[in-house]
């Protein structure tokens, strides 16, 4: 059992039968008033995302997430085809089950897939990815790390901030939990 006072982001609880993932939380202490926690939770089968607001007392039996690890290898226009590294069976999967991570995984490319009871619900990209840039503004001579940041778009498509002195065509490592340059590989 776990208190919504200790929800942090993709925990997984059952409330009433239902599997929720915690997309967001919120901890808020009005002037007047009890203390209450304000979240996002986002239903695991069906995709429902609710606003809820809990006393941080209330208890939830937490869910039992299964995750494998598995290599995306193409998608045909529809699904997005994965494969398991040990048994190699594939697995398709729509694209509201992959979109989160699309942005940041490329064919070949290891991947966690969460399972509930045998359904997969989720797929999370590594938390570091390397990505070639395929198009962003040129740099100019003298640009410095710390002079400020341009947009680029990445060979997946993502469009991520990067620092003045990056050129198309560069490799960077992204930290795919925020979406924010790393460094230059």
């Amino acid at each position: 059992m776990v208190s919504a006072g200790e929800f942090r982001k993709g925990m997984t609880i059952e409330i009433d039968g239902q599997v929720w993932v915690v997309v967001d939380f919120q901890h808020v202490k009005p002037g007047k008033g009890a203390a209450f926690v304000r979240t996002k939770i986002k239903n695991v089968v069906t995709g429902n995302v609710l606003e809820r607001t809990f006393n941080p007392t209330e208890k939830f039996p937490k869910a039992h997430v299964e995750r494998k690890e598995m290599q995306y290898l193409y998608t045909d226009g529809e699904l997005y085809h994965f494969m398991d590294t040990e048994t190699y069976e594939q697995l398709p999967l729509n694209f509201d089950k992959v979109e989160d991570a699309l942005p940041y995984i490329t064919e070949n490319m290891n991947v966690t897939i969460k399972f509930f009871k045998g359904e997969a619900f989720s797929v999370e990209p590594p938390n570091f990815v390397e990505l070639t840039i395929t198009e962003t503004e040129p740099g100019f001579k003298g640009d410095t790390a710390t002079a400020g940041n341009k947009p680029a778009i990445m060979e997946t498509g993502a469009k991520i901030m990067v620092p003045l002195f990056i050129d198309t065509g560069d490799k960077i490592r992204i930290d795919t939990r925020t979406g924010e340059y790393m460094e230059r590989v």
